[in-house]
Parts: C-alpha cells; sequence; structure tokens
C-alpha cells in the first residue's frame, strides 16, 4: 500500500518558461493562505555558513573559498534582509527538476524544503527564462537571491556527506561564478556540467 500517485510523464508545453511560471505563481498564490511552521529560508542560509565555518565537514574546501563563501553569505543575507520585502510560504527549491510535466499539466514534488521568504527565492532557483515571465518580481532582491542560492549550493558541494556527483568540481564553477560577480545565473543549467 502507498499514499503516493503516479503521474504519466508527457512531453512538456512547447511554452514550457510561461507554463512554468504560471504554475509556479499559482502555487505561491495557493501557499499565501496556508499558515505552518516552517523554517526561515535565512535559517537554511545560516546553516550553510556553520557548515563553511566548520572545518572539519568542509575539509577540502581552500581558506580561500572559505572566506569567499563566508563573506558571500553573510552580505546576501544582509541584503536580502535590508529589502524588507513581504515573506509568504514557499516551495523551498522550485527547480526543473522538482517540476513533472504530466497530462493534468505540470506539477510541483518535494515539498520537504519548504519554507517562509520572499517569493524572489523561490524565483531564484528557476531558469532565467522562466523568471523572466513570473509577474511583479523585485529584480534587485532577485539577483541577491540568486548570488544566495549560489552560494548555499556551493557550500553543501563541500560537505563531507554530500553525495553529488562530481560535487567537488560543481563546487568549484559556482565559487568561479561567484568570484567573476554579477549577473548571477540560475542554478539550472550549471547542475547539467
Amino acid at each position: 500500500m502507498t499514499l503516493w500517485t503516479y503521474y504519466e510523464v508527457v512531453a512538456p508545453d512547447p511554452d514550457l518558461p510561461a507554463a512554468y511560471a504560471d504554475v509556479l505563481q499559482r502555487l505561491h498564490t495557493g501557499m499565501r493562505s496556508v499558515e505552518i511552521a516552517t523554517p526561515h529560508f535565512l535559517d537554511r542560509a545560516a546553516e550553510a555558513e556553520r557548515l563553511v565555518t566548520d572545518r572539519d565537514q568542509t575539509l577540502a574546501l581552500a581558506e580561500a573559498d572559505r572566506r569567499l563563501l563566508l563573506s558571500t553569505l553573510q552580505s546576501a543575507r544582509e541584503r536580502i534582509h535590508s529589502r524588507g520585502a513581504a515573506e509568504q510560504l514557499l516551495h523551498g527549491e522550485p527547480h526543473p527538476g522538482n517540476l513533472l510535466s504530466t497530462r493534468d499539466g505540470l506539477l510541483f514534488i518535494d515539498f520537504e524544503t519548504c519554507c517562509r521568504g520572499p517569493v524572489e527565492f523561490d524565483v531564484a532557483h528557476v531558469p532565467e527564462e522562466v523568471s523572466a515571465r513570473y509577474p511583479h518580481v523585485d529584480h534587485v532582491l532577485l539577483a541577491e537571491c540568486r548570488r544566495l542560492v549560489l552560494a548555499m549550493v556551493a557550500a553543501w558541494r563541500w560537505d563531507i556527506r554530500d553525495e553529488f556527483p562530481d560535487g567537488h568540481r560543481h563546487g568549484q564553477n559556482i565559487l568561479s561564478l561567484l568570484r567573476q560577480g554579477p549577473p548571477w545565473p540560475a542554478l539550472g543549467p550549471l547542475a547539467a556540467d
């Protein structure tokens, strides 16, 4: 017996970016009225910061890279907080890997990373052609959220428990992007490298 529902995956809508932006906006609209205890999105950033600070958990992380990640995590958190954006319940990681194309339309899966924060944090996880279609986004806040997401993911790639395939190379790629500076790319294409 299972409580899971099987959805047959079908070819995505030809205008996937528009459909993706629409389903994410509808998800956010529905989640606005949900009152449930969830972590704040900056709690996840603080966890990444603690990980980078713990040299025993990030043994292979070079000191210069450690300083870059700590600086990025701290400054991005401060800049995001200073924007004072409205917050609500979020998916937490609505990237393409958590989106299914089904006969019933696009469906999000993997809600275990739900958190509370500005919608820009969720939009920071989606491809740029999708975020360009999401209405009423604070683009300054979105850029800072993308920077924060990049730093968080880079931190996780150095965790000694990380099981991401070729994680250190992926982490190095993100560190290179952080060194280069803006514009900050969406994470999706980087995972395919």
